[in-house]
This record gives C-alpha cells, sequence and structure tokens, in this order.
C-alpha cells in the first residue's frame, strides 16, 4: 500500500506539468489547484479502500479537465421537454418569444428609462409603460406588476383588506405547488378570512349574510387547477361586484393563469379572461404573466385606478416589484397582442398548445426508425397516440391529442429507469414521462426533428 502511495504525484509537479497549461489559463491556477487537492485526496481515499490506484490516476490531465468543464456547467441548463406538459413548472413554464428575448437583451446592455421620465428629466415609474398596455388590452383603469401572481394575491390583499375580514367561497380556499394556500396568504397580509359556502356550493345569499361593517374585500380564487363536478353551485362576478358596489366593498379575483384572447377561437378550452371581469364590474383582477399569457414570471393586476394607486404606495409592492429584465420581456410579449393574427406564430406557447395532432404524428414516425437504430436492443418503439397537459394549473381536466414515441423494455435487463437516466444525462437532457410501464416521449414541444436527432450535442 505504501507503493501506492508513493506512485500518487505532488500537486506541484502537476501544476508545472505542460499538458495542465491550458487549465490554468481556462480555470485559473486556483481553481485548478483545488482541483487537483480533491482529485488527491480522493484517491488516497480510494487506496485505503480498495488496495489499488483509481481508474482515472494514468491520465490527470484528463480527468481534472472534466471535472472542470463539469464544474463551469449552469445550473440552468437547456433541455428538450417530452414530458407532456407544455407549461411545466419545473421546466420554467412559458418559452419566451424572439421578441422577448430580444428586448431582455436590449436593457441588459445599456443603461434604459425604468424610472426616468424623458419629457421632464423627472423620476417616473416603472410600471407606467405597461399598464397604459395592459389598459388598453383588458380595459382597466390602471395596473401594477409585481414578481409573480402569489405576490399580487399578498399585495391586493394587504393593501385593501389588512386587519379586516376577506370573504371567500369555501370551494375556491385553494393550494398550489409548494404548499401555496391562500388562507396562508390572507394570514400574512393581515387579513381575516370568513369563510362561506360548503366544498361544492356556496350562493349569493352566503355572501350578503357575510358582510359586516368588518369586511374589508370580497374574494374570488379561480380553481384553476382543479375542478369539482356534479351538484354544484357557484357566484358570477358580476353579482359580487354589484354586492360589493352596495356596501362600498372591493371585490378581488385572482384569476391565477389568465388568459387575454378567447382560446376557443383555437379550438381550445375557454378559460376566464381579464377584460370580461373588468367589465364585468371586479375591482382588482391579478394573474400570472409566465402561464396562458406565454409571458416572464410577473403578478399582473389590473383595475380601478384608486385601488391600484393604494397597491403602488403599499411598503410591500417596493419588496415585490419586478426587475427591469422582466418589465422588459413582459412588455414584449404584451405588444404580440396588439397583433392577434400573428399571435399563434409569433407566441410560443400558444403556437405549442394549437399544434395538430397530424403534425405531432408526422414527425414521430420520422423520428421512429433513427431512435429504433438507437435503443431497438434493449427495447421495442412505437408510435402512440397520447393526451398532453397545458400544465402550471391551467385547464387542468381538459387534454390536447398528441402523439409519442414509446420505450417498452423487451426483457428484465432493459431498465426504463436508466433509459430515462441516459436521456437525462445528454448534453441537451432529454424529459420524458414513465406511465403503465412504458417511457413516452410526447413530441408536441419538440421544435425541429434535429434537436432529437443530434442525441449527445449541446
Amino acid at each position: 500500500m505504501k507503493t501506492l502511495f508513493s506512485e500518487l504525484p505532488g500537486i506541484d509537479a502537476l501544476l508545472r506539468d505542460a499538458r495542465f497549461r491550458p487549465l490554468h489559463t481556462s480555470a485559473g491556477t486556483r481553481r485548478l489547484t483545488e482541483t487537483l487537492r480533491a482529485m488527491q485526496s480522493e484517491a488516497r481515499q480510494h487506496i485505503l479502500a480498495h488496495q489499488r490506484l483509481p481508474d482515472w490516476h494514468a491520465d490527470w490531465a484528463t480527468e481534472a479537465a472534466t471535472r472542470l468543464r463539469a464544474g463551469r456547467r449552469s445550473a440552468l441548463r437547456p433541455v428538450i421537454n417530452l414530458s407532456g406538459t407544455v407549461l411545466h413548472t419545473n421546466l420554467g413554464r412559458a418559452r419566451m418569444s424572439e421578441a422577448a428575448v430580444a428586448a431582455v437583451c436590449r436593457v441588459m446592455r445599456q443603461p434604459v428609462t425604468l424610472e426616468y421620465a424623458l419629457d421632464d428629466a423627472a423620476r417616473g415609474h416603472r410600471d407606467r409603460a405597461l399598464a397604459d398596455l395592459l389598459c388598453e388590452l383588458t380595459g382597466a383603469e390602471d395596473a401594477c406588476i409585481v414578481n409573480n401572481n402569489a405576490a399580487a394575491v399578498l399585495l391586493m390583499l394587504a393593501a385593501t383588506a389588512g386587519g379586516r375580514q376577506v370573504i371567500v367561497s369555501r370551494g375556491e380556499l385553494v393550494e398550489i405547488g409548494g404548499a401555496f394556500r391562500i388562507p396562508d396568504v390572507m394570514r400574512q397580509a393581515g387579513c381575516h378570512l370568513v369563510e362561506v359556502g360548503t366544498t361544492n356550493r356556496t350562493h349569493f345569499s352566503d355572501y350578503q349574510r357575510a358582510i359586516s361593517d368588518e369586511t374589508g374585500a370580497l374574494m374570488k380564487v379561480h380553481t384553476s387547477n382543479y375542478q369539482i363536478a356534479g351538484f354544484t353551485q357557484a357566484v358570477d362576478e358580476k353579482p359580487l361586484s354589484a354586492l360589493g358596489q352596495q356596501h362600498g366593498v372591493p371585490v378581488l379575483v385572482d384569476l391565477g393563469s389568465g388568459s387575454l384572447i378567447d382560446l376557443t377561437h383555437y379550438g381550445l378550452p375557454a378559460e376566464p379572461m381579464p377584460q370580461r371581469l373588468i367589465a364585468d364590474g371586479v375591482d382588482l383582477v391579478s394573474f400570472s404573466g409566465d402561464k396562458l399569457l406565454g409571458g416572464p414570471q410577473a403578478g399582473i393586476i389590473v383595475g380601478k385606478k384608486a385601488l391600484i394607486a393604494r397597491l403602488q404606495q403599499h411598503p410591500l409592492k417596493r419588496a415585490l416589484r419586478a426587475d427591469k429584465m422582466t418589465l422588459a420581456a413582459l412588455e414584449a410579449t404584451l405588444q404580440l397582442y396588439r397583433h392577434p393574427e400573428q399571435l399563434a406564430d409569433a407566441l410560443p406557447t400558444l403556437r405549442l398548445l394549437t399544434r395538430p395532432q397530424a403534425a405531432i404524428q408526422a414527425q414521430a414516425e420520422r423520428l421512429l426508425p433513427i431512435l429504433q437504430a438507437e435503443f431497438g436492443a434493449s427495447f421495442t418503439l412505437a408510435v402512440e397516440p397520447c393526451w398532453s397537459q397545458i400544465g402550471s394549473g391551467s385547464l387542468p381536466v381538459d387534454r390536447l391529442p398528441s402523439a409519442a414515441i414509446t420505450f417498452t423494455p423487451r426483457g428484465p435487463a432493459s431498465s426504463l429507469a436508466a433509459l430515462g437516466q441516459q436521456l437525462r444525462q445528454r448534453a441537451r437532457p432529454v424529459i420524458g414521462r414513465l406511465q403503465g410501464g412504458r417511457l413516452w416521449l410526447d413530441l408536441r414541444c419538440l421544435d425541429a426533428d434535429e434537436d432529437l436527432q443530434r442525441g449527445g450535442e449541446a
């Protein structure tokens, strides 16, 4: 064993070795030294455990280069989303349009008028330009932007009903991903929850009886991530808004995924639109930027000017405000909605959601023989019809007809878990889903055949 330890090279000798010269330049001497020390320590542990040198001992330079490259790899790696979920929360939800990408690059490279008014050289408001655009698109009097819809709900509640009661239907006390619950948000906003109705049925009279001098707001929460069917009853926003006006109490709606277009025109299931709620008299409506809207993560609040002013003046607004890159991407996305005839081509989210099944099926049949050549020895591959989902809590029951390439193990030695890991370890990882004893690659979100054909390329 002593002989094995004596074969380990010294750090100084390695650093002087000409084979390490490129690593001094690419990684820096400090990081290279730390890596070599870690390798040396690992080699000693390996000798003690196995009475032999590690396999990489013959080429320290190559092993060091591999480890340094892995250390430089970004934690946010591009992947190929073949999971069958278009707006996949864990994969970043909506993909940005080219217009949004260009807008973000622009504001990163140079100073911009984030809070600067060119007319009088005074300090401006960072939400102003987007607020005007949102008012045009929704018919609202004013708008406010924060960093996500959870923040929007927190700010709405804190600014309009802090210290007072908020009336909500029991069937709308939702929980979304990450154990984010409406009652918890109310508590953090300093509001007191008043539940009305039952899980499946809430009537107008329930709200009427619950209103008191302590009521700060009436609130509706769109149940975008689940659906109660059967013997149900809910109160529409229009009569609720009239009730709020009668008692001088604002009506708030957390719309969640919110779409600015009528999705039924594109053959998709209907989703409530902020425009309709504003027209129905709702005082404040909040929705996400990175779901059906197809933009960056943001919380958008539209509604009455006086209430928006209260939101803008609340201390939480500064803590929750959006940065210049988010605002730039959101503005570019909203501009696309001014040309609805081009939206399906310009907005990736809408393009992927409306992609015809026939086109996906044809793509799967083109790719099948290529993937069979790579994986056919261990798996039986086939093109199968399937159903994609929109994702991120949007339209949870509705599905989109799609097509997938499925992998079925030929024998016990063929492991689906190992196959999934192999695909995830590619330079550009491929994300599928395991279901019914097969691996499914749903091709709805695959832009080009070459993306999957290239396999190991980044």
